[in-house]
């Protein structure tokens, strides 16, 4: 099988994560890696060659390679959605990466420059936006959308027909309850149960454990 030859934008952790799985298990082939020249320290990362943005065209044009923004979620996720619209001006086709250990029963309704990891369960009739990020783990629930540019952390629970907004964020193990709405920018924490609406630019945490009074050396049987 010939693979598509991509470029990454990104010399991160998340980058680096993006060039193993999608030379583990996709049909893409990783040709460079991309970053604003105001940034560049390396000429090379994971064996590949790094070239200025501005400059990409040039060296990789838009009708012969395709492209991936590897970027967290930074600023609310405003960095991954302004390097996401810098690549589609400049004419690239933006992918996604969707592990094949996951579990897709939405007919594969999910945009743009997605990065969907292994263990995820997405139920039928969900709606997954443009430059998505769900990291492993997750239950998305039936009917359930979840707009452009969010993040989703591990193990989260998003029950049926839950609609959340643009640019959000959701920590590990937070739970959403069904048929609720998580307005545009919010931030759930890790471990959050979320029971209602959320309005927008929002934040909910949830609640930390707080060091017992009794040190581990008191403690019997362990």
């Amino acid at each position: 099988m010939i693979k598509k030859p991509i470029v990454i934008f990104g010399s991160g952790d998340i980058a680096q994560l993006a060039h193993y799985y999608f030379c583990a298990d996709s049909c893409y082939e990783i040709v460079a890696f991309t970053l604003d020249a105001n940034y560049m320290k390396e000429s090379e990362f994971c064996g590949l060659p790094v070239v200025a943005f501005e400059d990409v065209t040039e060296k990789y044009p838009p009708d012969s390679y395709d492209f991936f923004t590897a970027l967290g979620y930074s600023k609310l996720n405003a960095v991954r959605k302004e390097k996401f619209l810098a690549a589609k001006k400049k004419g690239y086709k933006m992918v996604s990466f969707i592990s094949s250990r996951a579990t897709i029963l939405n007919q594969k309704t999910i945009g743009e420059n997605c990065f969907i990891l292994e263990d995820n369960t997405i139920q039928p009739f969900v709606s997954i936006g443009n430059n998505v990020t769900l990291w492993s783990g997750n239950h998305i629930g039936h009917h359930s959308v979840i707009g452009d540019h969010t993040f989703i952390a591990s193990h989260v629970v998003i029950s049926g027909g839950v609609e959340i907004g643009e640019q959000c964020f959701v920590g590990v193990n937070a739970t959403l309850r069904d048929h609720i709405k998580i307005g545009d920018r919010c931030v759930v924490g890790a471990g959050a149960l979320l029971l209602a609406d959320a309005a927008p630019e929002g934040v909910y945490m949830g609640t930390a454990t707080d060091r017992s009074n009794v040190p581990s050396v008191r403690l019997r049987g362990i």
